[in-house]
């Protein structure tokens, strides 16, 4: 059972982990170092519990202790109670869920491993925007999606705005980091899969001619928002594909495109 704790002061030390978490720069280069997430609101905390990611505390307003009262009873970390005003002077902004959560990180997967026991896959490069990565986690989790790859320099998915955006959805899809880019690509072709790159380009060719949900395996590599694909990473893939526009609309933000090529990808797919 987690210990019920009330702290009045902002410079706490048992705060640490929920300091500056508007600082972008300094949550992303303390949390993979430290080992901890933050999961905010009580449907993204309960979601990362039952996903199986231990509890470190969790921070909580008076008028959340009831209602995360199950919760605080099973995890044995202790439970900060603050003033919702101590809250925002220590992470930075206003807590309007009133619950906030650190969560240990677990190990990462390994690309070999995910690619060995999967069907369906993404593949991003260069997606830096948090908000970006969220949707599109919550799209493959929703259409089944099996796995996704990141390129080393992608958001990390366990960011809280990423973790905020997807629902919790981070935690229901595997994901594993490539090691080198693009040469990693080449262990998804090693492992018999299909890469197709999703551009905009004239000269590919439309998803629903391509017909990727026939296909056995197919992994589908995404670009940033702006820039797309590189022109190492389109030289990569198998086929370019792209998903045919009207109204002279050139392209579609990559989180809205990801949803309709991941429906692309999996259509007829039974999913959980």
């Amino acid at each position: 059972m987690g210990e019920l704790i009330t702290i009045d002061t902002p410079d706490d030390p048992r705060l640490h982990d929920y300091t500056g978490l508007t600082d972008v720069e300094l949550r992303r280069r303390r949390e993979p170092a430290e080992g901890l997430f933050i999961a905010e609101g009580e449907k993204v905390i309960r979601r990362a519990g039952d996903a199986g990611y231990a509890m470190r505390s969790m921070l909580l307003s008076a008028k959340w202790v009831d209602t995360m009262r199950d919760v605080i009873d099973e995890a044995p970390a202790p439970v900060y109670v603050v003033e919702p005003e101590l809250a925002e002077r220590v992470t930075g902004y206003h807590v309007h869920r009133g619950a906030l959560a650190s969560m240990r990180r677990k190990p990462l997967h390994s690309a070999a491993d995910l690619l060995r026991t999967t069907r369906r896959v993404v593949v991003m490069e260069s997606v830096n925007d948090h908000t970006n990565i969220g949707a599109i986690f919550r799209s493959a989790a929703a259409l089944g999606i099996d796995a996704v790859l990141l390129s080393p320099d992608c958001a990390d998915p366990l960011y809280r705005r990423s973790v905020k955006v997807s629902m919790g959805a981070v935690f229901s899809v595997p994901y594993a980091r490539l090691d080198t880019w693009p040469a990693g690509l080449a262990t998804v072709g090693e492992a018999g899969f299909t890469l197709l790159a999703l551009t905009p380009d004239e000269r590919a060719e439309p998803l629903d001619e391509v017909a990727p949900h026939r296909m056995d395996r197919v992994a589908l590599m995404l670009g940033a928002e702006g820039d797309g694909l590189s022109r190492r990473a389109l030289a990569a893939a198998d086929r370019w594909v792209r998903i045919p526009m009207s109204h002279g609309v050139d392209s579609l933000n990559v989180g809205a495109a990801a949803a309709v090529a991941f429906y692309a990808v999996t259509a007829g797919r039974p999913t959980e």
